[in-house]
């Protein structure tokens, strides 16, 4: 199946940089470090210094979860994950809409037509949104899925939808463990892992059956 090499071939991209440059970068962004740098504007515009670092972690092997940390030391951990998870969603928004306009004829190229529709069909049901969500919590894939969602063209309301119930309490459990002084990480962590799937149970069958009626009244609205 072509499609496959679609996939490998974006995990080859986003795992790159950090072969080349993940070393350095994995010992500059510490907590101190990293807090010290969205805090050198003042506290006032740290919030846009992180966001700007969790964009350039799609091309760059900035650790976002670092960065999260980092806003929730700063913030607090109810502001710092709004921040962090605003973030996240803004990164994989950036990625989807970037391989969703510009990048559709290179994927036909490599994944043909014929796969590239199995593609669509994948993404465009129930798969999809669990893919989306699940993935934030995953080295590598976040990038990776968000990308395949714009060029297999996945609904942008189901995408967004999927997108916030993973990355909200992705950024709520990073700012809480780097609030508390990483002191009980592994709770923030078990609880906020089971809410993706809990939130996509939830919303999931709502934003599937607006997504079809939507679809059903203009095809042309996911082109």
């Amino acid at each position: 199946m072509r499609f496959i090499w679609l996939f490998l071939i974006l995990v080859v991209l986003v795992v790159l940089p950090f072969a080349v440059w993940g070393d350095q970068f994995s010992k500059y962004f510490n907590l101190q470090n990293t807090s010290a740098v969205l805090m050198e504007p003042g506290r006032a515009w740290a919030w846009i210094v992180g966001i700007g670092l969790l964009l350039l972690d799609l091309v760059l092997p900035i650790p976002g979860t670092v960065v999260m940390s980092a806003l929730g030391f700063i913030y607090g951990p109810w502001i710092g994950g709004v921040i962090g998870g605003a973030g996240s969603i803004l990164s994989g928004l950036l990625a989807y809409g970037f391989c969703r306009h510009f990048g559709r004829p290179v994927a036909r190229w490599i994944a043909g037509e014929k796969d590239l529709m199995k593609g669509e069909l994948l993404f465009r049901g129930t798969a999809g949104g669990w893919m989306v969500s699940l993935s934030r919590w995953l080295p590598v894939f976040p990038e990776v899925i968000s990308c395949i969602s714009g060029l297999t063209r996945m609904p942008v309301r189901r995408f967004s939808s999927a997108l916030a119930c993973g990355s909200l309490p992705l950024g709520f459990a990073f700012a809480a463990i780097g609030h508390w002084g990483h002191e009980q990480p592994v709770i923030a962590l078990a609880l906020s892992a089971g809410l993706p799937p809990l939130l996509w149970i939830i919303l999931g069958p709502l934003v599937m059956r607006g997504g079809e009626n939507a679809e059903g009244e203009s095809p042309e609205r996911n082109s």
